[in-house]
């Protein structure tokens, strides 16, 4: 019947609807630093079984095949797509870029959990020398690094070291060591904004470590993770999302003049 083409072009478009949002937001943050983009998953809804495969056919033979028509699509979750951002030099000591896998780990007091994660690698000290997000939250780099007033010369090796000149101290000295943190399904983070993710049962525990070592990335001074959007293919989909819409627009058109006859067939 029409009605069921009328509800799965009706499905149709409330998942497009869906996937435009998402691909809205990937490309309204072409220019975050940092920023991972997500794509909409889809899958087919529930089918009537008008035939069973296997059943015997009138003469007694065996159907090869059965006869369903599906109800529809949705959307199954939306996944989101970790792979590397460009480096884009700033040429700022307290920039930073993680060239692999790994997350920079920061303190979040208000929060559940306590911590967040992100890729956003832009620092800043706060009144208290230590390092924090050069952002409106200023939520300080876990573990703790506190830089001296009187520092100069500050540089962060590919192994997270940091080290600092004072001016009674011929050579630089060590003042801390950053962090990174992975996941083993880093697809399972919520995100929450302001280029943090948290951690959820889906992501499984932190693991933390130092750069360089094992699964962790290296980081890079003067440099910060660009987005990881694809100008082009984010055109390319919403393309696809736009002529999909059209088509299942068509649909309900089709169905809607199906049920206008059927309706005048009484006239």
């Amino acid at each position: 019947m029409a009605t069921i083409s009328l509800q799965s072009a009706a499905s149709a478009l409330s998942a497009l609807n869906t996937a435009m949002d998402v691909t809205s937001n990937n490309l309204a943050n072409v220019n975050t630093n940092g920023f991972k983009p997500s794509r909409a998953n889809f899958q087919d809804l529930l089918y009537v079984e008008r035939q069973q495969p296997g059943s015997r056919n009138s003469t007694g033979d065996q159907r090869p095949i059965g006869l369903f028509v599906g109800l529809g699509v949705q959307v199954s979750g939306t996944q989101i797509q970790f792979t590397q951002g460009p480096p884009v030099s700033t040429d700022r000591e307290l920039d930073i870029a993680i060239d692999g896998n790994g997350f920079f780990r920061v303190a979040t007091p208000e929060r559940p959990g306590g911590f967040a994660y992100t890729r956003a690698g832009s620092f800043t000290r706060n009144s208290d020398g230590e390092i924090v997000l050069a952002n409106d939250t200023g939520y300080r780099l876990e573990p703790n690094i506190a830089i001296p007033s009187n520092a100069r010369d500050l540089t962060i090796d590919r192994t997270g070291r940091v080290f600092a000149r004072t001016p009674d101290a011929v050579e630089p000295q060590e003042i801390g060591v950053i962090e990174l943190t992975t996941f083993i399904n880093p697809v399972g983070l919520r995100p929450v904004g302001q280029n943090l993710f948290e951690e959820t049962a889906a992501s499984g525990p932190p693991v933390t470590g130092e750069p360089q070592t094992e699964n962790f990335g290296g980081l890079l001074q003067g440099y910060v993770e660009g987005s990881a959007v694809d100008p082009t293919r984010e055109l390319v989909d919403l393309i696809r999302i736009q002529r999909a819409f059209e088509m299942n627009s068509n649909t309900i058109r089709a169905a809607d003049e199906t049920l206008k006859t059927i309706s005048n067939l009484r006239r």
